[in-house]
């Protein structure tokens, strides 16, 4: 079971991450990636099933590209976690 602190630390940690990504962001500041980004936001969540993980990572990536396409849907795939 995962902690509820962790899924809320999971989403501060996409949020911020959310907040500093822009377009374009991967040409314009050579070295960064968004995989780095993704794995900081996870880092709480390491205790979780490979296929869970996959899928909340998935999610995670894409809020961080676009917050407003699939937040809603990682915020309940988070409380679910927190709920198992």
């Amino acid at each position: 079971m995962i902690d509820r602190a962790h899924t809320e630390d999971t989403l501060f940690r996409t949020a911020v991450s959310a907040l500093r990504y822009y377009p374009g962001r991967p040409n314009v500041e050579k070295g960064y990636a968004l995989s780095e980004d993704v794995d900081w936001c996870m880092t709480p969540l390491l205790g979780l099933s490979d296929s869970r993980m996959s899928q909340i990572r998935h999610l995670v990536g894409q809020v961080i590209i676009d917050p407003t396409g699939n937040r809603q849907e990682l915020r309940e795939q988070l409380d679910d976690i927190a709920d198992e």
